[in-house]
């Protein structure tokens, strides 16, 4: 009989302290944010902290996708909540492709797009007729026609537009055979080309560091030019004004966030805000 007793009232505790957390809980709110791999996961890990520290009981859930272009089509289809896996200038051109309706609420960081290579170790040591390899998407493609400009391999039409496309290159004097390919696997298709031109996203996820690269193309946010790729988060756009994820954005642009940033991604992301 008592041994039932004891029983019953470690049950009733039991489910005390369920009730209790369940009810603790009931005030949280979770949002899933789409990224592209993992290579984002420090930051927010840093954001979940920063939100944490601030009381804020916003619980932050990533879904990781290997495409920009799954991205805004789960946003835009409500599958997560907002997404940070792009920059202004592929937004642009994946909304006038697609026609979602998705608004910017945050500017994350500038990744740098840099030309990588394991036969040569600067650029004018290409050879006449090399392979070199550019991401196959539109806005990536252009942004990496501008880096082989900036490495004075080619020369563009109008070196200012944000976009360039491959019959905008005027001048090839090493008669260089620039090919589209997948920019995940770009790194890892160095040895079959000479060059190849990639976002710093997958060098981390590779392992590799960004200053391995043979040109590094300077980042300087006040340059107007650079603004076309900033990475952003974006949501759909009767969202915007939700002032949960305002309260994420908020805690995105914290110091936290940015030592965060700096520190473990040692350059191969700067943040894009103020503290």
């Amino acid at each position: 009989m008592a041994l039932g007793l004891v029983m019953i009232l470690l049950l009733a505790a039991v489910v005390g302290a369920d009730f209790r957390l369940n009810r603790a809980s009931a005030g949280t709110r979770t949002v899933t944010v789409g990224v592209i791999g993992s290579s984002d996961d420090q930051i927010w890990k840093a954001v979940q902290e920063e939100l944490d520290r601030r009381n804020e009981h916003i619980r932050i859930v990533l879904k990781p996708f290997q495409d920009a272009i799954y991205v805004n089509q789960a946003t835009a289809n409500r599958e997560v909540d907002f997404n940070a896996a792009q920059h202004y200038a592929y937004l642009e051109d994946d909304v006038k492709t697609n026609h979602y309706r998705l608004s910017v609420i945050g500017d994350t960081y500038i990744s740098p797009m840099n030309l990588y290579s394991k036969r040569y170790s600067k650029p004018s040591q290409f050879q006449d007729g090399d392979k070199v390899a550019i991401p196959n998407n539109a806005t990536n493609m252009g942004r990496a026609l501008k880096v082989l400009a900036d490495a004075e391999l080619i020369g563009l039409r109008d070196p200012k537009a944000t976009n360039p496309l491959p019959e905008d290159v005027v001048e090839n004097p090493k008669h260089l055979q620039i090919e589209q390919v997948d920019p995940a696997g770009i790194l890892n298709l160095l040895p079959d080309y000479a060059g190849g031109v990639t976002n710093a996203n997958f060098v981390v996820d590779a392992g590799k560091s960004v200053h391995d690269a043979i040109h590094e193309v300077p980042y300087d946010l006040e340059n107007p030019a650079n603004k076309p790729y900033i990475n952003i988060i974006v949501t759909t756009r009767d969202q915007k004004d939700n002032p949960i994820y305002a309260k994420v954005v908020s805690a995105y642009h914290s110091k936290h966030v940015a030592d965060t940033i700096t520190r473990v991604y040692k350059g191969a992301c700067v943040p894009a805000f103020k503290v």
